[in-house]
């Protein structure tokens, strides 16, 4: 039976990228949402492959907001999967200073710091986040229009100071793929609704990436591909 797409569109990136080696310990961030989870399925049958020389676990951080706790269902699901799941708190809220307005990237900040010391006190080489192909264009959408830079999350980025790796195995999968795969798989999964929610920058990065492709994957493919073809000769 031939895999999923969203699997092909994954082995792909990790191919292009080199992302895995031999011998990797790898940490994936589960959210709940359906992106991790996607990635949390990918793994579980891409280690079950002849000659898969590496291990893995998911990790959910868990916060101070109920609704963005992960569903039973879902870590019944990833049971069956045999996925090793592990959990960590973080008192999101606690840990915010003084003065300061709760937001989703705080928020999404503590989290990740968490994963990435998780990580590397635990001898994980490298660490598996579900940003997909349209975080990363509305990502540079919002630093050339807010910070005018140049810049985004590359699919693989190595730490000069750690000796860890961060991969985006989902780099070439449009959010509509991923949707269209969970609907398939039928994920149950778990979207934030904490009252915190402020996301106008990244709502209005998605409009405006949806106002330049239209929605085309193929359009978005080739927004992607510029930043690696580069014309310096023909820029300031």
């Amino acid at each position: 039976m031939p895999q999923p797409k969203l699997f092909s569109v994954i082995d792909k990136a990790i191919y292009d990228y080199d992302m895995i080696q031999p011998g990797d310990k790898i940490l994936i961030g589960a959210s709940g949402g359906k992106d991790s989870t996607a990635l949390v399925e990918y793994f579980s049958n891409r280690a079950k492959r002849p000659g898969a020389d590496f291990t893995y676990t998911a990790m959910h951080v868990e916060t101070d907001f109920e609704a963005c706790t992960m569903s039973p269902r879902l870590r019944q699901l990833f049971a069956e999967w045999n996925v090793d799941l592990k959990n960590l708190f973080v008192n999101v809220v606690g840990r915010l200073k003084e003065g300061r307005k709760m937001n989703c990237y705080w928020c999404s900040t503590q989290r990740r710091t968490e994963l990435l010391h998780y990580a590397l006190e635990h001898g994980y080489t490298k660490l598996v986040l579900g940003h997909h192909l349209d975080d990363i264009l509305e990502t540079l959408l919002m630093n050339m229009l807010n910070k005018a830079e140049l810049a985004t999350m590359p699919p693989v980025f190595h730490y000069q100071k750690y000796p860890l790796t961060i991969i985006r195995p989902l780099c070439y999968a449009d959010v509509e793929m991923i949707k269209e795969h969970a609907k398939n798989a039928l994920y149950i999964t778990t979207t934030c609704t904490c009252s915190y929610q402020d996301n106008s920058g990244r709502k209005d990065a998605r409009s405006r990436l949806e106002s330049l492709t239209q929605g085309s994957r193929d359009a978005k493919e080739k927004m992607f591909n510029a930043l690696r073809n580069i014309q310096r000769e023909y820029l300031p």
